[in-house]
């Protein structure tokens, strides 16, 4: 079991900081560190704070090494991709051949980078690099020739003859 030290002046910190601070997640830290300090069983403190033991572990240990301080610190996990290593490469490459579709920019990356991935991915990245979808339409068909043009009374409407 670990034992954590409290002093009075981190008691008082913690009771105030707890209910002010900007971040929930750094609020339910100090509160648990706190009822620990003010003598609470971990039973009681779990129930309290509906966090697991691991959890709890976890905070302590962060008062452990970084002090109130070190329980203000919020770092989620945020995976990186694989492809901003080649972020470079890829965007050189669509700036001088941009890719008609979202497939075809998967098959490109993955012939210059030997990395597959789907086509969800391949659109955030390249939104991340900037890039935006242009919606394009139909070209439209030749003009109306000049003789089409003066016939148009008669170009446009239905043969009555069945020919």
């Amino acid at each position: 079991m670990l034992k954590i030290n409290i002093p009075a002046s981190d008691l008082h910190l913690l009771r105030k900081e707890r209910y002010s601070h900007p971040h929930p997640r750094v609020m339910l830290k100090m509160d648990v560190v706190l009822l620990k300090g003010l003598g609470y069983s971990n039973d009681n403190i779990r129930r309290i704070t509906n966090v697991c033991s691991n959890t709890m572990r976890e905070y302590w240990k962060q008062y452990e090494t970084g002090g109130i301080e070190g329980l203000k610190e919020v770092n989620f996990y945020k995976p990186g991709s694989k492809l901003k290593e080649h972020s470079g490469t890829i965007e050189n490459y669509f700036k001088e051949n941009p890719p008609s579709s979202i497939p075809q920019a998967v098959a490109k990356i993955e012939e210059l980078t030997g990395i597959k991935r789907g086509e969800t991915q391949v659109r955030k990245f390249l939104k991340s690099l900037g890039f935006k979808h242009i919606k394009a339409c139909s070209v439209p068909a030749k003009a109306l020739t000049e003789e089409k043009k003066t016939n148009r009374g008669t170009f446009w409407k239905k043969s009555s003859n069945p020919d």
